[in-house]
């Protein structure tokens, strides 16, 4: 029996992605009924969208205690959006709490190696709530 066979009998949901110049993973999915595009990262213990992508899927926002840190960035302001509609194709949840942060030097070492820009990053916390399985050999990821 195949992983994907398997997964998707155990009421997984397939999601591909395309791998970017930097070896991370690409994929889209709407927040709140508008597409986007967002990096799977597993070392990202929270899901994030830029500061500059609030507007644009109509998050509504709230002051957070939470600092950020990440790539070589350290004590960076943030806010919290919670319970926002996420979806991917015909999978989704209604109830995402996301992070906003500056991630402008994510868009910016991406452009460094001709990549577009991302509205943001899925991370750790999404994937073990998900109980998300990761099949790098064929691109895609499964969540439940």
């Amino acid at each position: 029996m195949q992983l994907r066979e398997f997964l998707e009998e155990q009421g997984f949901y397939r999601i591909p992605m395309k791998m970017l110049a930097t070896g991370h993973y690409l994929f889209s999915a709407k927040i709140n009924g508008i597409l986007g595009d967002f990096i799977l990262d597993t070392g990202a213990s929270t899901s994030c969208i830029g500061f500059s992508e609030s507007t644009h899927f109509l998050l509504i926002s709230e002051k957070s205690i939470i600092k950020a840190a990440g790539a070589g960035a350290i004590n960076m302001e943030t806010m919290l959006s919670r319970k926002n509609e996420f979806r991917i194709k015909n999978w989704g949840i209604k109830n995402m709490d996301i992070v906003l942060f500056d991630l402008s030097h994510v868009n910016e070492a991406l452009s460094q190696v001709d990549e577009g820009p991302v509205h943001g990053i899925i991370g750790a916390d999404f994937l073990k709530q998900h109980r998300a399985v990761i099949d790098y050999g064929r691109n895609c990821f499964y969540v439940k």
